[in-house]
C-alpha cells in the first residue's frame, strides 16, 4: 500500500497550497483562542487562498500530470 500512491501530492502545487493552508489554520486557531472574530476570518480568508493557490498552480502545470485510466477488460469465459 505504500508504493501505491505514484507520487500523490509530492508537487510543488499541492506544497504550496498545504503551507498557505496550514499558516491559516495556525492564525484562525489563535484567534479564536483570544477571542478575536475579524482575526479568526482573516485566517479563513488565508485557508482559501491556500487553495486558491494551489489550484491556480496546478493550472500552470505545477501539479501531478493526468494519467489515463487503464482499461479493465474481462475475461471470456
Amino acid at each position: 500500500m505504500a508504493g501505491s500512491s505514484h507520487g500523490h501530492g509530492h508537487t510543488p502545487a499541492a506544497w504550496t497550497g498545504v503551507i498557505i493552508a496550514f499558516i491559516g489554520f495556525c492564525v484562525a486557531g489563535a484567534f479564536m483562542v483570544m477571542a478575536n472574530v475579524p482575526g479568526f476570518w482573516v485566517g479563513m480568508a488565508i485557508i482559501a487562498l491556500g487553495g486558491i493557490v494551489g489550484g491556480t498552480m496546478r493550472a500552470a502545470g505545477m501539479g501531478q500530470n493526468k494519467r489515463p485510466q487503464r482499461e479493465v477488460r474481462r475475461s471470456e469465459a
